[in-house]
């Protein structure tokens, strides 16, 4: 599992408005290989939902992709007419909206919008049936005939969630990206997502994209994540080196923010301060404001991702290392 799938360069996703021009994504470099999870984490706002949806091309007035390669099997999904990326989306390239009813169409039953994307394809609608049919079943959902003709308002959330699963992996996307699949679920039905999530990448072979905030999820079934803060990918590496050895001090703040099975660590440490405003240029670190080790120096200039061990990479000044920038690998 060493060749890349998808490799995105110097992303930058900007939003103009009234009161300037948002950086929501800035300079973001990464790469997913074949058959592996990568996991988008942070805070709400930070640029992860823009990232993912910078990668299907489905950015949105005021919002432009302003810089950038994004290299799908080595061709640049940013060069592609839109003819053609509407072909690679579904086929190619799948992905979970975050809230399942305003991504299904209330006036089409579950078995009619499973089937949609392979009749587009051309497919004869009795296959094209059985086809949602077994995929139905394959998300674990019971009496699957009953089901295929129900309405998105008819079943519950839990469910709508595993209908998008299965409707975005009925023509095997290479890549799945999904965005907060866990999102209003109690837990139990939160690991059941992850535990089918699991089970349907080996399966299919596929690479998943999985943005969220929640590390519980990322241990369950990321291989690396990456860590992002204000627009910019901050750390990143290996799943349980990024936890047992964070480096950049935002990574290290939130480890110390997640509840723990005892008492014995005390509070919830807080991280002090608020996210900046991305309409102001700001010549240094994002989070200077915040970090309690800044530098003279986190204040003038913006660090670059360095690779501060074995796959391990930090955009931090603290971090000593390879002069200049890198693509997380």
């Amino acid at each position: 599992m060493t060749e890349n799938l998808i490799e995105i360069r110097n992303l930058c996703i900007d939003f103009n408005t009234s009161k300037g021009k948002v950086k929501a994504v800035d300079h973001v470099s990464f790469t997913i290989k074949k058959g592996e999870v990568f996991a988008l984490v942070g805070e709400s706002g930070c640029g992860k939902s823009s990232t993912a949806m910078g990668i299907m091309q489905l950015i949105q007035s005021p919002g432009v992709i302003s810089n950038g390669e994004i290299l799908f099997e080595n061709q640049d999904l940013l060069k592609l007419p839109h003819d053609e990326m509407t072909k690679v989306r579904g086929r190619d390239i799948g992905m979970i909206f975050q809230n399942p009813l305003d991504s299904l169409n209330p006036v089409y039953t579950i078995g009619s919008q499973m089937m949609e994307g392979l009749l587009v394809a051309q497919m004869d609608k009795k296959a094209a049936w059985q086809i949602a049919f077994d995929m139905l079943r394959d998300v674990k959902l019971s009496d699957v005939e009953s089901r295929m003709k129900s309405y998105p308002h008819e079943i519950s959330g839990g469910m709508r969630q595993r209908v998008m699963i299965g409707m975005m992996l009925c023509r095997n996307p290479k890549l799945l990206i999904a965005d907060e699949p866990t999102t209003a679920l109690d837990v139990t039905i939160q690991a059941g997502i992850i535990e089918l999530m699991n089970e349907l990448r080996h399966k299919f072979d596929s690479s998943v994209l999985i943005i969220t905030h929640d590390f519980g999820i990322v241990a369950d079934i990321a291989d690396r994540v990456g860590v992002m803060y204000a627009g910019n990918l901050i750390e990143a590496g290996e799943v349980f080196e990024i936890f047992d050895h964070p480096k950049h001090p935002y990574t290290r703040l939130l480890m110390k923010a997640l509840p723990t099975i005892t008492k014995s660590e005390g509070r919830l440490k807080t991280i002090k301060g608020s996210v900046p405003n991305l309409a102001e240029e700001r010549p240094g670190c994002n989070f200077a404001d915040r970090c309690p080790q800044a530098l003279a120096q986190c204040r003038v200039r913006k660090p670059v991702m360095q690779e501060v061990g074995q796959g391990h990479y930090c955009a931090c000044f603290l971090e000593e290392g390879v002069e200049g920038g890198c693509i997380v690998k």
